[in-house]
């Protein structure tokens, strides 16, 4: 396998650059792709300290670096282009177009996607803040507000779908396991029937849960494939009963996870 170094610059966060960097990226297979950052580089004395880093880069492996780049002030992103590197400037790319379209100049402000001032900013802390504050039932006040309930076996992917759901889309979040006790009730949790327009499960193979269960408690009854294949089996049965829909996390990643439960919800 290849490997090339990829350097994220950016005045602000990088977290754009790497976001969108990385999404291009995943288009090449084969080859392994070495992350460098550099955040905050909002001075032409730390623009000429990234340059220093590129060229040494360059030197040691033989091959110029990949370096893509979200700046906002156009004096820095012109030093940075003069690197003996690919230069690829996202906002570059997509603001001047877009400034044509619309009839108006961007604002060039730095942070504004991450920004405090920015309403979506505080809808997402408040979104986390619900999320960790009802991860894995340990509470179930203001339930009534929650967007989306999630249930499901212990580590069937709850807490990070939890996660992502409120720091990517502002979602409030909650999310029960279901335990050996309401199996063999063959309910769900008491607390969650007011809610049921809000549940959706999560299932996944005996097998994976097996192994995941495995990395937790080792050769232990809880992480036992049997009792893998009862607990998956009977809370299948238990949302088919309550007509719950749900997903199998096997093989899907948390981003598509998120997507199709925003799908579900008409988002």
């Amino acid at each position: 396998m290849s490997a090339r170094t990829i350097v994220f610059v950016s005045d602000g966060t990088g977290i754009t650059a790497e976001t969108l960097g990385n999404g291009l990226l995943s288009q090449f297979d084969g080859i392994e792709f070495r992350h460098v950052r550099f955040p905050f580089t909002d001075s032409l004395a730390k623009a000429d300290d990234c340059l220093q880093h590129i060229a040494d880069i360059a030197r040691q492996e033989g091959q110029r670096p990949v370096v893509i780049m979200t700046m906002m002030d156009e004096q820095i992103a012109r030093r940075i282009r003069t690197a003996d590197a690919l230069s690829l400037d996202l906002f570059d790319a997509f603001i001047m177009p877009l400034e044509q379209e619309l009839g108006q100049k961007s604002t060039h402000s730095v942070g504004r996607t991450h920004g405090q001032e920015n309403r979506e900013y505080t809808k997402r802390i408040a979104a986390m803040n619900f999320a960790l504050a009802h991860d894995d039932g340990v509470s179930d006040t203001d339930l009534k507000n929650a967007d989306i309930i999630l249930v499901g076996v212990s580590r069937s992917g709850k807490t990070p779908t939890c996660l992502y759901l409120s720091l990517q889309f502002s979602l409030k979040v909650a999310n029960y396991p279901l335990i050996p006790e309401d199996f063999e009730r063959d309910d769900l949790p008491s607390k969650l029937h007011p809610y049921r327009n809000k549940l959706f499960g999560l299932t996944i193979s005996p097998e994976q849960l097996h192994r995941i269960r495995n990395e937790r408690r080792q050769n232990s009854k809880y992480a036992s494939l049997e009792n893998c294949r009862y607990e998956v089996a009977a809370a299948e049965r238990m949302m088919r009963k309550n007509d719950i829909q749900w997903f199998d996390t096997t093989s899907r990643s948390i981003e598509e996870l998120a997507v199709q439960l925003m799908q579900a919800l008409g988002r």
